[in-house]
């Protein structure tokens, strides 16, 4: 443990479907997943990590930290599994958006899609749905914890932190959109 009582971060960037993701762990959990993790944004990623931890995060492709997110969502991308069961380490986000994920994880299931009204709802704030937009923004773990699962009440799609691209991917996987011809 450093002397902020949080261990050492791990990152690694590995292969998807939908691009790089760069994934960071810490002694409570995943911490962090990063899309289109080139270069670039690779450094922008790990400079906030270090920021926010205050420990300098350690490259680490083959950490046990990261062994099972990463073969969690490899089955998730090979449509082999439809949940996630990891432990996440919270720390990124606090508050409403922190209260907004939770419900997101343990509430809206694999193939499934929320409004963010309803999803604003669901957390006791039904007038929150621009406040709820801002929570997916925020997510420090998509993928994970399925911002891409809300969507707009009139059938949007809605903005997406990864691109809107990345979004119709996931929402194709999981079966709510049709496979893209080409």
């Amino acid at each position: 443990m450093d002397s902020n009582g949080v261990g050492v971060v791990e990152w690694a960037v590995v292969g998807s479907d939908i691009g790089p993701l760069l994934l960071a762990a810490t002694g409570s959990g995943l911490v962090s997943v990063v899309f289109h993790a080139r270069p670039d944004v690779r450094e922008k990623a790990v400079d906030r990590l270090r920021a926010r931890f205050g420990t300098e995060p350690v490259e680490s492709p083959g950490s046990a930290r990261l062994a099972e997110p990463i073969r969690q969502l490899a089955a998730y991308f090979a449509g082999s599994s439809r949940e996630f069961s990891l432990g996440l380490d919270w720390s990124l986000t606090s508050g409403f958006n922190r209260q907004v994920l939770r419900e997101l994880a343990s509430g809206v299931p694999y193939g499934t899609v929320v409004g963010y009204g309803e999803l604003a709802g669901r957390v006791g704030q039904p007038k929150a749905a621009q406040a709820v937009g801002v929570a997916m923004a925020s997510n420090p773990l998509p993928v994970v914890v399925p911002c891409h699962r809300v969507v707009e009440s009139d059938g949007g799609l809605g903005g997406f932190g990864g691109g809107l691209e990345t979004k119709r991917q996931l929402l194709a996987l999981e079966g709510v959109l049709p496979q893209p011809l080409f």
